[in-house]
């Protein structure tokens, strides 16, 4: 009787009879057969080296995956999937190249399945080792011979999958291979160190008291002198590191901001270790005595004219923070209602990018206090740009965010809505070094404007289709609208 392995080479064999590889005009077979070694180096898991053997059925054949699953299994068959993509049809015109492997690569970031891992990873080895033979002997003339022609977008596909695996594979053959090949053709992708043998640090944050949530990850206490961010799983080494480097320039010019000396693994997700002695998030301790937001809210206003007295140039490589912002426009209310994106669009047109450092993503869960003194610890969003930028954040925080649902600050920030439109009052007043209103509700207006255009995009891309979301993007459509017909410049004081 035929083990599993064994029927699934007759079977693959036999679907993908008379078919060829696009380099070297050899049988397809050998392809899946070559996936099938690259995971027998991984692991001995046997329904896992069965789905290598039969990743491309679906997409090259006219085998289906219910087939599969009735001759291999549920898991067998959920691994084939997950390695299909959507719209790969003969004839199908519905998704272009780009669509077709940004969906794809949606799966690594989303599954926490190392045998999902495990079989892109043999995948595209086996892909990157025929596409570097070919190279080597023609050059870049191999472009020419594939679907996509742009060497940059293979680099783009090749370099987002090796950042997608790296922490949980970074130590097999297989991996290090792999990025031998990116770097082959595309020199410098990577630091070559990565295609020799690293392993980061385990470290568990099991027990340790958490001391703050962010948009990026959780900070906890990790003993008496450190601190740790854990990021979230869709945040690959390339951001930790790319954060790390940020902070360190933003050090430099004079930004009170704590220095990680170490990316570590957490479980799945990376962390980045801080030295921060007898210090907490300035959200915990409004938490802890919110009669004294007022006071905290001075510290936090004294921190974001530090920030934004310093002077930066594009050599500085801090990215321009009107680009968040246009960001913000679609999917969104370029969608919902196209003339005010438009009307939108011309504000930050005549908005030109200031050479101001802002920190973009300004908050009291990013702000310790280290013996009365405040320090930033997240600083993925740095960049150039006008302080109303900053003070858009702030208000969607502390107000945009809890106008729907209140519970939704409380638990962001540990205090209750009352204490956080208290706080960014303070804040503002302090920060504008007036008590003026109409200076203090132009600056909200212009705030705001950015904000809704922000939560707009956050409600059209949740995928809720229920009637009270439509209510909500409806009503926040009207209130851009009337600050649309209010504001006629973006700029701080003007």
């Amino acid at each position: 009787m035929m083990n599993m392995l064994e029927e699934a080479i007759i079977y693959a064999t036999i679907m993908h009879q008379g078919k060829v590889r696009k380099f070297g005009g050899q049988p397809f077979i050998l392809h899946p057969m070559e996936v099938a070694h690259i995971l027998s180096t991984m692991t001995d898991d046997q329904e896992i080296i069965t789905a290598g053997i039969l990743h491309d059925i679906v997409e090259d054949t006219d085998g289906t995956l219910e087939e599969i699953e009735a001759r291999f299994g549920k898991r067998v068959a959920a691994l084939v999937s997950s390695e299909t993509e959507e719209g790969h049809e003969k004839g199908s015109e519905k998704l272009s190249w780009k669509q077709r492997k940004e969906g794809s690569i949606l799966v690594l970031v989303n599954t926490n399945d190392i045998a999902v891992k495990m079989l892109w990873l043999a995948d595209k080895l086996s892909n990157i080792r025929s596409l570097a033979g070919n190279y080597s002997e023609h050059g870049e003339a191999i472009w020419q011979e594939l679907h996509q022609k742009d060497p940059a977008m293979h680099c783009w596909y090749y370099r987002s999958i090796a950042e997608n695996i790296e922490l949980s594979l970074n130590k097999t053959g297989a991996f290090k291979e792999f990025i031998k090949h990116i770097n082959f053709i595309w020199p410098g992708t990577f630091n070559s160190d990565k295609s020799r043998y690293k392993k980061y640090r385990e470290v568990s944050v099991d027990g340790c008291k958490l001391l703050g949530r962010g948009a990026k990850g959780d900070v906890y206490r990790y003993n008496d002198e450190l601190v740790i961010k854990v990021y979230n799983d869709n945040n690959t080494y390339i951001d930790v590191e790319r954060e790390i480097a940020l902070s360190r320039r933003a050090f430099i010019l004079g930004l009170p901001t704590a220095i990680s000396f170490g990316i570590v693994s957490v479980g799945k997700r990376y962390g980045a270790m801080f030295e921060l002695v007898d210090s907490e998030t300035m959200s915990k301790c409004i938490s802890r005595n919110p009669g004294q937001a007022a006071f905290y809210a001075g510290i936090m206003a004294d921190l974001a004219r530090t920030i934004h007295s310093i002077k930066v140039s594009e050599d500085d490589v801090f990215p321009d923070a009107l680009d968040r912002i246009r960001s913000y426009i679609s999917p969104g209310i370029d969608k919902e209602a196209p003339g005010l994106a438009e009307r939108f669009t011309k504000l930050l047109d005549a908005f030109p990018c200031t050479d101001t450092l802002i920190h973009g993503d300004f908050h009291t869960g990013n702000v310790f206090l280290q013996n009365g003194e405040p320090l930033l610890i997240d600083l993925d969003r740095i960049s150039r740009g006008d302080p109303i930028v900053e003070i858009s954040d702030m208000i969607y925080f502390y107000r945009i965010l809890g106008e729907d649902d209140p519970s939704v600050i409380e638990k962001f920030m540990g205090f209750s809505i009352e204490i956080s439109h208290e706080f960014f009052d303070q804040f503002l007043k302090k920060y504008l070094g007036t008590d003026d209103p109409v200076r203090i509700r132009e600056t909200e207006e212009k705030a705001l404007l950015i904000g809704y255009v922000r939560y707009i995009r956050k409600l059209c891309a949740s995928g809720d289709d229920s009637a009270d979301n439509r209510k909500r993007i409806d009503r926040y459509v009207a209130k851009t609208e009337e600050l649309l017909d209010r504001v006629d410049s973006l700029k701080l004081g003007q």
